[in-house]
């Protein structure tokens, strides 16, 4: 692979919210590759994917699959990535997995280019770099440069995640129970299959299982993936995490409390110059971060930021982000840029 210019790139889920969001993001940024081998279940085998206006058809995901290619983007949900990464690895490719199979492995560095670019290089003890939750990349993108210059200790975050998050037929039945309100059913009766609850006109304070201590695994992913990103066995990070009746974009409420001391005006200088970090932060202007207009964007939007009334070096802020974009398909990208740029070129 070395002194490529350019790759063969195949992606495992192309069919999906997220894969046919890795395709849109690799055109936009102009990735080099050289060949797309888009890959799916059976079922959706033989269906085409638009890719720099070719009609590209669409294999069936097997061990097969990777002979030849250089980059893999895993799309297709933790079972299918322990399927199948080993064999893409084994063919020669280096992954880059959106599923939460490989998050946690000691030896899988957990990415994002904002937070922790040099652990790229330690894809090659088992060829696989993991992309983090989305909502964790969301909250870490501007909490990052905060640690940087004051040195967090503890954050707190509540998160308000759309229903995109749990997959197309989650915003189906968002839409079939609003609609279903809007004939006159009562939102208490409005049939859910999804979610355990309707999901309009309704907030439901459950996402993913619950554990035995009391938290849903989305929590725990919060505290776990921020602790070894930034690279910390002391950093305390405690997560409620809710669905909310919108479509896309997810919003994270943070609490975070700092080892030094600092200004607002020192925090808002932080975060003015961070990367995909965009301030909309004037509240007497009614300018604040929202999803309905956040989604389709790349940027990680800021705004409510302000001195805890309570914690003298704590900071409270409002941040919101595209969970497709840069909470999945764009960081993959990103980290794939990286790699081929700076690993895969020589």
């Amino acid at each position: 692979m070395k002194g490529k210019k350019s790759f063969r790139v195949a992606i495992a889920g192309a069919t999906g919210a997220v894969g046919q969001m890795m395709l849109k993001v690799l055109e936009e940024r102009s990735f080099p590759v050289s060949e797309l081998v888009p890959l799916a279940s059976v079922r959706s085998a033989g269906k085409y994917v638009l890719f720099q206006g070719e009609r590209i058809p669409v294999a069936e995901l097997t061990p097969a699959s990777f002979r030849g290619v250089d980059v893999a983007l895993f799309s297709a949900g933790a079972s299918r990535s322990l399927e199948f990464v080993p064999a893409a690895v084994e063919s020669g490719a280096v992954v880059v997995d959106n599923s939460s199979a490989y998050r946690m492995d000691p030896d899988v560095p957990l990415v994002v280019p904002e937070v922790n670019p040099e652990d790229i290089a330690l894809y090659k003890k088992k060829g696989v770099i993991a992309n983090p939750n989305c909502t964790t990349i969301i909250f870490v993108v501007p909490l990052k440069p905060l640690h940087d210059a004051f040195g967090a200790e503890r954050v707190v975050i509540s998160s308000y995640q759309a229903v995109s998050g749990a997959g197309a037929k989650a915003m189906e039945e968002l839409r079939h129970q609003v609609l279903a309100f809007g004939r006159g059913q009562d939102p208490k009766t409005l049939p859910s299959e999804v979610f355990p609850y309707p999901i309009a006109f309704n907030v439901i304070p459950h996402i993913d299982a619950f554990l035995e201590n009391g938290y849903t695994k989305e929590e725990m992913k919060a505290h776990n993936e921020t602790r070894k990103m930034f690279h910390s066995d002391t950093l305390a990070v405690s997560a409620t995490c809710v669905r909310v009746p919108v479509m896309q974009a997810h919003a994270v409420s943070v609490h975070a409390e700092f080892a030094r001391d600092f200004s607002l005006e020192d925090a808002r200088q932080v975060l003015a110059k961070a990367p995909f970090v965009e301030l909309e932060d004037e509240p007497e202007s009614k300018r604040y971060p929202m999803p309905l207009f956040a989604a389709g964007r790349d940027a990680c939007f800021v705004g409510r930021l302000r001195k805890d009334v309570c914690h003298d070096r704590a900071l409270n802020f409002f941040v919101v982000g595209d969970q497709l974009r840069k909470g999945a398909a764009l960081n993959a990208v990103q980290i794939a840029e990286i790699l081929t740029k700076e690993y895969l070129q020589g």
